[in-house]
């Protein structure tokens, strides 16, 4: 098993090789499959208490992007005394269909906290439909980001 601390180098790896050098993982459907697959990976040093390990989608418009109209995936986890986040956040130029994403009543779906695993899997079919219940998400998912960071952060 691997470090959680190399999580976010795991997923970049994972972009590289799932999506291509051509896609730089800014293809959304490639993103979101590699990003699912990620999820289902076991990571060394996470508790194993409920809710140690969750997902979410978010979206809308962030300072520290530029405010640019932005889809992120997000896997948490919990180790010894903090919580982490690896965060995959892809960023698009503005477009029409992308309008009042930064509006909307609410910016995420939720977390999951299903295990690894078939429960996992048919939880990230739900986070999805979710986030797709809104115009300007479900446009974000078919268009291609123009740009894409893998970061690991603390959340605070």
């Amino acid at each position: 098993m691997v470090s959680w601390r190399s999580s976010a180098d795991q997923l970049d790896q994972a972009i590289h090789a799932g999506c291509g050098d051509a896609g730089l993982g800014t293809d959304i459907e490639a993103a979101w499959s590699v990003f699912g697959e990620f999820t289902q990976t076991e990571f060394a040093g996470v508790d194993t208490e409920a809710d140690s390990d969750g997902v979410i989608v978010q979206w809308g418009r962030y300072r520290w992007n530029g405010f640019r109209p932005s889809l992120t995936f997000t896997r948490q986890l919990a180790t010894v005394g903090e919580l982490w986040q690896i965060n995959l956040e892809l960023r698009f130029d503005d477009h029409v269909g992308l309008a009042g994403l930064d509006g909307l009543p609410r910016h995420d779906t939720g977390w999951t906290f299903a295990p690894i695993g078939p429960l996992r899997s048919a939880a990230l079919v739900d986070l999805r439909a979710v986030a797709e219940r809104h115009s300007p998400v479900r446009q974000a998912w078919q268009l291609r980001a123009v740009s894409r960071t893998i970061t690991l952060d603390r959340a605070d």
